[in-house]
């Protein structure tokens, strides 16, 4: 396993990616992850602190056609969630998100699975006009959206801090978020929590 490299400080080539905080993903929705809800409170945290740096945001979120690949209907292994513009599909109520802050529609084909928010959509164009070096990642679930959006990215050269204290999993076999995060990190992920950044 890699050692933990320093945790960088954001500046003008970061950017903060929330990943998936949807109603869907929390408690009560289609495909909630157990306690998905409860790192709202430590993302708003993160995105009044990036916001205040004048750092980018962008926030990621499955927007699915009805007809999706991933649906138990069509042969997938998932309920029906997040269909384009129903309330799963939504922002949870709580989470703030900024104004400027740029929207990434993933999963859109409804032939295609896309886990990572890099697969099929504008997130690394985005990133290179941002000049962004630097990828600071939250969101959910920790060994799904967020574990192969952080893979891409690291395939990609840039360089990741993921929020480990604004991330949650499934965890549908036990120790797969554990094992998520040491696939991340050995990817060369940097791993930090809020006290890292002087939250």
């Amino acid at each position: 396993m890699k050692a933990s490299a320093k945790v960088p400080h954001p500046d003008s080539q970061s950017v903060l990616l929330l990943t998936d905080l949807q109603v869907d993903f929390c408690p009560g929705g289609a495909l909630g992850v157990p306690g998905g809800d409860e790192i709202i409170k430590t993302v708003n945290d993160y995105v009044r602190f990036f916001h205040s740096q004048r750092v980018p945001i962008i926030a990621t979120r499955d927007w699915h056609p009805p007809n999706h690949c991933s649906f138990i209907e069509q042969g997938g292994p998932w309920p029906v969630h997040c269909v384009q513009t129903s309330r799963g599909a939504q922002f949870h109520p709580d989470l703030i998100v900024p104004p400027g802050t740029a929207i990434v529609s993933k999963a859109t084909d409804p032939k295609k699975e896309a886990y990572s928010a890099f697969e099929g959509t504008t997130l690394e164009q985005r990133l290179r006009d941002m000049s962004a070096k630097t990828l600071y990642v939250s969101g959910l679930a920790t060994d799904y959206c967020v574990k192969q959006t952080v893979l891409d990215a690291c395939r990609l050269g840039i360089r990741v801090v993921v929020l480990e204290d604004a991330v949650r999993g499934i965890d549908a076999t036990p120790g797969d978020c554990e094992r998520a995060m040491r696939e991340m990190r050995e990817a060369g992920a940097i791993l930090a929590r809020s006290r890292d950044l002087g939250l």
